[in-house]
């Protein structure tokens, strides 16, 4: 199974970024996703996916921008794409929320679990994400699976979209209901922030780093920690 998934992100990445990872051959590109997605579900969901590949693909093209666009260390697209965590970790979960959509289940989560373990940033198949997303660094990220992530976010190493607590049935299972934040477009929160629980970020609004936020946030807001105490110098060997 893990070599089929291989295979399909591959597919993915050469036609989403044609000249980098190869070039893409329309009829055996379709054999070959044909081929994955019969034996991973059946024949009829094969068209369906197959028609969202371009707009998978756009997508794909603007998450570059985005880390392009908010990274100065970059030095060509190539490079973003060849060796940025973000865009494999993209590539992993654009294709895995298509599958989901498809009512294809446990293959999504592997599909993200495999760019889990390659990359620190757990992003759930079924969150969902609009375009130009941005991910600076990545490792730690955790993106809940009810999570709603407008255009133009940013979010940097150790951030957290989650759940603060959820609800439970007669039978004491846990309840799928939406219990993570919706982050409004041009949000840009940084590194090691905690966003917790179904609270809504507004529009253009930054979250400095180390916050615990479980509250909702107007639009244009800035967020930030307490002001950090300065102790006059140390002498003579004292300490803390």
């Amino acid at each position: 199974m893990e070599e089929t998934l291989r295979r399909l992100i591959k597919f993915m990445n050469r036609i989403a970024f044609p000249g980098i990872f190869g070039e893409s051959n329309p009829e055996s590109d379709k054999l070959c996703v044909e081929s994955i997605i019969i034996g991973l579900s059946d024949r009829g969901k094969t068209d369906i996916f197959m028609s969202r590949i371009p707009e998978i693909c756009r997508l794909l093209n603007t998450d570059v921008d985005a880390v392009m666009h908010n990274d100065p260390a970059v030095t060509s697209r190539e490079e973003v794409i060849v060796c940025y965590p973000a865009i494999k970790e993209m590539v992993h979960y654009r294709t895995a929320h298509e599958l989901l959509a498809l009512g294809i289940h446990t293959v999504p989560r592997m599909l993200t679990e495999m760019a889990h373990s390659a990359t620190g940033i757990d992003i759930h198949p079924a969150a969902e994400i609009g375009e130009y997303f941005g991910i600076d660094h990545g490792t730690g990220i955790v993106v809940g699976a009810t999570s709603i992530i407008g255009s133009h976010v940013m979010l940097y190493q150790g951030v957290t979209l989650g759940a603060k607590n959820f609800r439970h049935d007669e039978k004491g299972n846990p309840i799928n209901e939406p219990r993570h934040p919706i982050l409004e477009d041009n949000v840009t929160v940084y590194s090691n922030t905690s966003i917790l629980g179904r609270v809504r970020i507004g529009h253009d609004t930054i979250i400095g780093g180390n916050v615990w936020l479980t509250h909702d946030v107007p639009p244009h807001s800035r967020i930030l920690q307490s002001q950090a105490i300065v102790e006059p110098l140390f002498s003579c060997g004292a300490g803390i």
